[in-house]
């Protein structure tokens, strides 16, 4: 669970907000106009009209939204004498004004009655019907996009562009169609390998976030190979090797993890905390408590006495206890119960720093909250015990003897401590 989640990931970026299509928003529509088509003969775009229609662009380009709405609104009630191609671009334009107003839904009504209008160019109605599925994107409408789209490639009888299934790609990860995702941003990708065009950032994304909501880890490693390859960003060092963690490649994750380091990568609290985990887990206990300090150095890594308490932990690994004191002391001052003081007085005690063991012990003893009462009796009578304080060093032993799993063990440090003591006091009275 910890290498998974060592991820975090934007799982994908979407088109929204992509630009429409240039033939349907292109206001020079005269190309639009002279184009041919094989199936049907398109009436031709009168003189008359496209005045009127280019008074309402004008209108509405410089400024005057309203006065250009109102000029379309004067030629749709003509529109009994036009033919469907002129009805189209009247449309065209509702759509054109709509969309740089922001009114969405509005634009795609207007591109509807356009698509609606027979005969008109065939490339009108294909952009037409592309930039529905955009528009239908931008509002979230994922379902309507994939119909936009397929409308869109029964009339089209060229080889599709990589937009096509990038558009296609998004709108089947968002209805969580994860394997049609992996299909068609795999073509676009390829599509534009075979052309030698850049291949979008946010393609590999998508790649990366469909297998991943596939549970094809794998996969996941291979698409991230592939963009710290290409992209060489931070944030792809530092999932490839969470994810190498995640297949069982350790020497992978480590030997990334490290170089990612070198390379200054690893310059926020988060990924320092990540590559300490790995650290930890990798059995590197004592790296691991470094790039915790570098964090706290840094600053980017809270003292808090979760992180600190990490610390200490990693260097009682690493066996170097005294480096650890500082980080349980930090640690127990932050929190109200004696947990982390009587771990502390356990660590005196290797240390064999006796008066402070017993301090702690002590200290864990009276701020209460513990899991384990009866370690802090122990470590108590032992410390007290090292400091020939026999007395004391019974009584806590007679009060560990009082929880069962400490029962055993508190018995044999009693007998031992009495005999301990009678010797000493033996002893005593024969100097005496």
């Amino acid at each position: 669970m910890l290498k998974r989640n060592l991820i975090s990931i934007a799982l994908v970026s979407c088109v929204f907000g992509a630009p429409l299509s240039d033939a349907i928003l292109n206001t020079e529509f005269a190309s639009v106009q002279a184009e041919e088509v094989k199936t049907k003969r398109v009436p031709a775009l009168r003189n008359k009209v496209y005045t009127q229609l280019a008074r309402a662009q004008k209108l509405a380009d410089d400024g005057d939204v309203a006065a250009g709405i109102e000029a379309l609104d004067i030629v749709k009630k003509k529109s009994s004498s036009m033919n469907s191609y002129e009805i189209a671009m009247m449309y065209n334009f509702y759509g054109f004004i709509y969309y740089n107003e922001n009114r969405v839904s509005d634009a795609m009504a207007a591109f509807e009655n356009v698509v609606k209008q027979d005969p008109i160019p065939e490339s009108l109605k294909l952009n037409t019907i592309f930039s529905l599925a955009q528009l239908a994107m931008a509002e979230g409408q994922f379902d309507q996009v994939i119909s936009y789209l397929n409308q869109w490639e029964s009339l089209n009888t060229k080889p599709p562009q990589a937009n096509y299934y990038e558009l296609k790609a998004n709108a089947s990860y968002q209805v969580k169609d994860y394997k049609s995702a992996v299909q068609f941003i795999n073509t676009a990708i390829n599509l534009h390998d075979a052309e030698n065009k850049d291949v979008k950032e946010n393609w590999y994304v998508l790649l990366r976030a469909s297998y991943y909501s596939l549970n094809k880890p794998k996969d996941v490693v291979r698409v991230l190979e592939e963009m710290v390859l290409r992209f060489d960003k931070p944030e792809y060092w530092v999932q490839l090797a969470g994810m190498y963690g995640e297949i069982g490649q350790d020497n992978k994750q480590l030997a990334l993890i490290e170089t990612a380091k070198q390379r200054g990568f690893l310059n926020d609290g988060t990924k320092l905390k990540n590559l300490a985990q790995i650290y930890m887990y990798s059995g590197l206990a004592y790296k691991a408590a470094n790039a915790m300090e570098l964090g706290f150095e840094q600053g980017n890594i809270e003292k808090s006495a979760k992180n600190l308490i990490f610390v200490a932990e990693a260097y009682m690994q690493a066996r170097e206890d005294k480096k650890a004191v500082p980080y349980f002391i930090a640690a127990a001052k932050q929190t109200e119960n004696g947990e982390y003081d009587r771990r502390l007085a356990e660590v005196y005690l290797n240390l064999e720093l006796f008066d402070e063991a017993a301090d702690s012990a002590r200290e864990a003893l009276d701020k209460g909250g513990l899991k384990q009462e009866s370690n802090a009796y122990i470590a108590l009578g032992m410390a007290q015990y090292n400091l020939e304080n026999f007395d004391a060093s019974i009584l806590a032993f007679e009060q560990a003897k009082k929880f069962k799993k400490a029962e055993r063990l508190a018995q044999q440090w009693l007998q031992y401590v009495k005999r301990e003591k009678l010797d000493k006091d033996t002893l005593s009275k024969a100097y005496l």
